[in-house]
């Protein structure tokens, strides 16, 4: 097998490995190094491409390649059929009896690593093993939203699914997004499939949403005869934040609408053909002609923008110089009426309710609109005011908990400043040997800056400082950093 690693750009990319087993607690596997060079022998990674060719090695051929002393402390631990367990005790009891350890075949030993195990909690951790653990045990979290159709309609939120399912089967039809036609020949078909989302609710407002999509796979779209340009805008956060302020500081209403489907509706300059949606064929010897620009394709963004931006121009509204997805409806040189845009999610602002109104009722007569009301969340930034007091917050503690719990750090101290003025960070602390080296790219540092990079773009800009200082030493990163 070959394991790929990051050395110099001169340097090979990928070195031959014999597998020997799993690590403990880590969804990766055990190798040993064939070539002689440095470094240590032993690798743990989950980047690697199997030789199935030269699986079945000869047991001499593992013990020239494997020392004696590896193969021992090398632990096997797999749960097999009972008859299998029946076969290996029959063979144990038959061989050697003065005392010593009974030798098993590799092959035997490889085929039976490389089936399906259930990884459960190790008893002890190395740092390492237990930041991967934490990450095995986010992912697990995520496992229960269903990654298919088929698995969806065997969970037990099946009621939930299957009335998503069909609001949005009832929204692509109500938008007229295909036709069934015959496919012509020499025409390309993109396939699609469903996703499904479990999204939390406002906290003492809503409970769990379920949430499903069908998605084109755009993937499979070609530049060119697909699509040509893809690019589409959307607000900056920081004009979130200006935007926060201002509604604060004049007591502005702050409303906030969600477009329902809103890559439906705009429309399409290129001829697209789908597959049609699992669980809702009508006719095997047909496709979807697209007439909308279903969400997955690479030119639904800029469609939807375009159309939505068309329309806001055409009652009135300016767009801003500084951020193309932020309008402002003006009297005379006094606005009125703030609105920005995130691909669906909009957000009003004006000292009359009227005004607000009147533009809903403008939006509903074009696109199918989810009334929100006064606004608690966006982008997944909770919205906490208080009008009496004058008092506006952004908050992101519900995904600051998720972070600090993904790489188990809940019960770590907490301090006032960031990055303290005695931290002095270096390259000098980078690793020095290829030992050092693969222990530390085994550690999530760049997933770890960058979840906290987010919340600094969203709300916390005084964490820019110390993010800036951490972001320099991801490619080669050490135990001090």
């Amino acid at each position: 097998m070959y394991a790929h690693i990051k050395q110099d750009k001169l340097e090979p990319r990928a070195l031959k490995y014999v597998f020997i087993g799993y690590p403990e607690g880590v969804k990766c596997y055990k190798l040993w190094k064939l070539e002689s060079s440095g470094g240590s022998k032993v690798l743990i990674s989950k980047d690697v491409t199997f030789d199935e060719t030269r699986m079945g090695m000869k047991c001499k051929d593992l013990e020239t390649l494997v020392p004696e002393t590896m193969v021992e402390e090398t632990q096997f631990e797999v749960e097999l059929p009972n008859e299998e367990k029946d076969d290996a005790e029959d063979e144990a009891s038959t061989s050697d009896t003065s005392g010593t350890q009974p030798v098993v075949d590799p092959d035997y030993l490889l085929a039976r690593d490389r089936e399906r195990r259930t990884i459960t909690t190790p008893s002890r951790y190395g740092y390492a093993d237990l930041v991967c653990f934490a990450l095995n045990a986010a992912e697990d979290v995520q496992d229960s939203e269903p990654r298919n159709f088929k698995e969806a309609f065997e969970s037990k939120e099946i009621k939930y699914w299957l009335k998503a399912v069909n609001e949005k089967m009832d929204s692509l039809e109500k938008n007229q997004t295909w036709k069934l036609v015959k496919l012509p020949k020499h025409q390309r078909v993109v396939g699609c499939k469903w996703i499904f989302k479990k999204k939390e609710g406002i906290l003492g407002v809503e409970g769990p949403m379920y949430k499903t999509r069908l998605v084109a796979k755009g993937f499979t779209q070609v530049e060119g005869i697909d699509y040509n340009e893809i690019f589409s805008p959307v607000v900056k956060y920081c004009s979130i934040r200006i935007h926060m302020a201002i509604v604060n500081q004049f007591n502005l209403e702050l409303e906030q609408m969600d477009v329902k489907t809103a890559f439906l509706h705009g429309d399409l300059e290129e001829t697209i053909y789908m597959e049609q949606p699992e669980g809702f064929v009508e006719d095997n010897s047909k496709v979807c002609l697209l007439k909308k620009s279903l969400y997955g394709l690479k030119q639904s963004p800029r469609q939807w923008y375009r159309r939505f931006d068309e329309l806001l121009l055409k009652i009135g509204f300016v767009r801003s110089r500084y951020d193309s997805c932020v309008y402002m409806l003006k009297r005379g040189e006094k606005v009125i009426l703030y609105l920005l845009l995130y691909v669906d999610d909009i957000l009003m602002a004006s000292s009359s309710k009227d005004e607000i109104v009147k533009l809903k009722e403008k939006l509903n007569g074009e696109f199918e609109m989810k009334d929100l009301s006064p606004a608690k969340r966006v982008l997944g930034i909770d919205i906490l005011r208080n009008r009496d007091k004058g008092e506006l917050f952004l908050s992101q503690l519900s995904y600051l908990k998720k972070v600090v719990e993904r790489f188990r750090m809940s019960n770590s101290k907490t301090v006032s400043t960031p990055l303290g003025h005695h931290t002095k960070l270096s390259i000098k602390q980078c690793p020095q040997s290829e030992d050092e080296k693969q222990e530390m790219d085994s550690t999530p540092y760049a997933s770890g800056v960058g979840s906290i990079m987010y919340k600094m773009v969203c709300s916390r800009p005084d964490l820019a400082y110390v993010v800036s200082i951490m972001s320099r030493f991801m490619a080669n990163l050490g135990i001090v950093h």
